[in-house]
């Protein structure tokens, strides 16, 4: 009797637990094999859903930055906050997240750093990850600006102070292997407040 295999499933599994070892392995110490062994499958059968640890490991990072980005519209869809009470709540579930997964940012740091000594654009490459982020930062700002809740000002400019507060933030897990990010949350909460009409 043949075996029935839920191959979205497996793939969701397979994504899941290579990141457990990007994050423990680090990227270049990481295998296939090691990833296959993680899964409890051949590497024959890892090769069946991904062409390389590269593809694994980009497809790992999209699926992490998917599950931020649901949380983060699920925040903006909640029409009963204004945009004050929804930018500060964006922001503590950006700067919860990057807590959670402190080793993660370390092995994407390292993964940047070896892309930019290939000569790559890792500007563009992190913009285009991110670029939902800076749009839903944006949207919120805009929104504040027209219900009057912020200042009329420079929208790019606002977000922008927000946006490198976050990567302060990712600087401090990664680099600095600093947990405690209450100093972060202060700053992004007094930027808020300059904010404010």
């Amino acid at each position: 009797m043949a075996i029935i295999v839920a191959h979205d499933k497996r793939r969701q599994e397979i994504l899941q637990k290579s990141l457990d070892v990007f994050i423990e392995e680090g990227y270049e110490d990481a295998t296939f094999q090691k990833i296959a062994d993680r899964c409890g499958i051949t590497r024959t059968t890892l090769y069946i859903y991904f062409k390389n640890k590269h593809e694994i490991f980009l497809e790992s990072i999209k699926e992490l930055l998917s599950e931020l980005e649901i949380s983060l519209t699920d925040v903006i869809k909640d029409k009963s906050k204004n945009a004050e009470t929804t930018l500060r709540q964006i922001l503590r579930t950006i700067i919860t997240r990057c807590g959670e997964n402190p080793k993660l940012f370390s092995v994407l740091l390292n993964y940047l750093m070896q892309l930019k000594k290939s000569g790559a654009d890792t500007n563009s490459r992190v913009r285009r990850r991110v670029i939902r982020v800076h749009h839903l930062l944006v949207t919120i700002i805009i929104q504040g600006i027209r219900a009057g809740d912020f200042k009329d000002g420079n929208v790019r400019i606002m977000e922008e102070s927000l946006y490198a507060l976050i990567e302060a933030a990712i600087f401090r897990i990664a680099v600095l292997g600093q947990n405690n990010l209450a100093s972060i949350q202060e700053s992004l909460e007094r930027t808020v407040d300059s904010f404010l009409a």
